[in-house]
């Protein structure tokens, strides 16, 4: 009964990435079995967990997206790496972006990823899915292959206003190719509290989107540290263990594993009827 949660939103700079391996590594200090998927061709993720040369690497997730569209046997385990600091991760590079226009004239070209996923989600707890910045045919292949979505939302009005854009292409999977995906909630990010951003950005989610969208407890303070973990190749906890920012997302970790026993207790109790 593992989870497959998607880190996305089509903006930029809103701290994704940093979200995906913090979120990750937490989930792994917890006990939790975690594989990190990195799908952008910028390869952020892949860097933040210590791979210097993506263009160097044999296997990346491109490589088994192929093999899954061709519907060729393979190890789903093949390429998956593990960090010092105990998570497992499928890296990427530049191929991603070739890869997203060969999509276009493979059948069920939605679902290619999924069909890597089904076979790899059974070896751990969480799979979480690091997207690119647009909504693009590979972001689609992220939210046909997962069971919910985590946005990060920078606290500032525009960035907050193009969630719009993403609901609409959630609602479409939801109808056309995954109708199981579903929101788990909103994280605010980079977090000034200095600014009226941190009180009035949450409040016109809350009123715009109102029971459709939930906001998390923890939202994640704007720090330089926290921006520096990526360039160190190691996650918050390694790099500044007792920061406010490593709190938080320690903080949204407990969140998203009482949501997944929630939801575990909520299938058992449908399969005992």
């Amino acid at each position: 009964m593992s989870k497959v949660i998607s880190i996305c939103n089509q903006k930029g700079g809103v701290g994704k990435t940093t979200t995906a391996a913090s979120l990750g590594v937490a989930l792994a200090m917890k006990g939790e079995r975690v594989l990190l998927i990195d799908l952008d061709p910028q390869s952020d993720l892949s860097a933040c967990l210590g791979i210097e040369r993506t263009d160097e690497l044999d296997v990346t997730v491109s490589t088994m997206m192929g093999k899954a569209a061709n519907e060729e046997v393979f190890d789903p385990m093949e390429g998956i790496r593990k960090t010092e600091e105990g998570v497992y991760f499928l890296p990427s590079n530049l191929e991603l972006s070739a890869m997203e226009m060969s999509l276009v004239s493979v059948m069920n070209r939605e679902r290619v990823l999924k069909g890597y996923v089904e076979k790899v989600r059974k070896y751990f707890d969480y799979v979480l899915i690091d997207c690119m910045p647009s909504l693009g045919m590979i972001t689609i292949n992220a939210l046909a292959a997962s069971d919910s979505v985590i946005i990060p939302v920078q606290a500032h009005y525009l960035p907050a206003k193009g969630m719009e854009q993403l609901l609409g292409t959630v609602g479409k999977v939801q109808k056309f190719v995954n109708p199981h995906l579903k929101v788990d909630g909103v994280l605010m990010t980079l977090v000034d509290a200095r600014t009226t951003f941190s009180v009035e950005v949450p409040e016109m989610i809350k009123a715009r989107y109102g029971e459709r969208v939930r906001i998390y407890e923890n939202s994640i303070p704007m720090r330089i540290k926290a921006a520096e973990t990526s360039a160190q190749g190691v996650s918050i906890f390694r790099y500044d263990p007792k920061s406010d920012v490593a709190k938080s997302y320690a903080g949204l970790a407990e969140e998203v594993i009482r949501d997944g026993r929630k939801e575990k207790a909520k299938i058992r109790t449908e399969r005992s009827r």
